[in-house]
This record gives C-alpha cells, structure tokens and sequence, in this order.
C-alpha cells in the first residue's frame, strides 16, 4: 500500500524558513514523479514544486521560484521542500503526491490531476 507520511510544518514568522519531509512507504520514490502542492480552505489544490524520477529535474511555481527548493534522498526514500524567505501568502495546507513517471523518465508535472497518490497533508502557517 503506497503511504505518505508528511512532517515540518508548524507556525513561522515571516522571512523565516521550514523543510518539508514527505517519507514514503510501500513503494519506491525513484519510479515516481513526486509533487508538492498546497490548498487553502474551499480554493483547488495549487502546484508548488514537481521532481522527475530519472534526473531529479525540478519545476517550481512561480510563485515560489527562487525561494522553494526541493530535493529528494533515495537512500531515505524521502522527498523535502526547503521553504525559504517565507510570508503569509505561504500559509496553506502543504501536500506531497506522487504519480507514475511518464515512459521516458522525464519531466514532472504540477497539475494535480496527474497525481494518483497523496499524503495527508501539513499546515504551514506565516504569521507574525
């Protein structure tokens, strides 16, 4: 059964910094696209940050862009979402999901309707 267990959120000020954890369990990270996503109360799931399978290629919202970074540790089987220079714009509910890698092994997706599997979210608040 393929599990995610997410960790890292918490209330921060603004301009502070998090990390993310998103382990996974019953499967393995390296054939899959991972994604990040966050989603305020009654709004869609919005795309952070993807990372492809074979070359750990990364796309970023732009919104995020310069400030996110996220990478993954195969070893661990653990993808993370380092969150930088944070602000309350940032505050969501952070989600990691994961969705079988396209054919040639590049490229991810930040459209949530690719993505087959979810973890159970995390609340990330910025606030002063």
């Amino acid at each position: 059964q393929l599990q995610f267990v997410e960790s890292g959120g918490g209330l921060v000020q603004p301009g502070r910094s998090l990390r993310l954890s998103c382990a996974a369990s019953g499967f393995t990270l390296d054939y899959y696209v991972i994604g990040w996503f966050r989603q305020a109360p009654g709004k869609e799931h919005e795309g952070v940050s993807c990372i492809s399978s074979s070359d750990s290629s990364t796309y970023y919202a732009d919104s995020v862009k310069g400030r996110f970074t996220m990478f993954r540790d195969n070893a661990k089987n653990t993808v993370y979402l380092q969150m930088n220079s944070l602000n309350p714009e940032d505050t969501d509910v952070y989600y990691c999901a994961a969705a079988p890698a396209p054919k040639s092994g590049y490229g991810c997706y930040l459209s949530p309707d690719e993505y087959d599997y979810w973890g159970q979210g995390t609340q990330v608040t910025v606030s002063s």
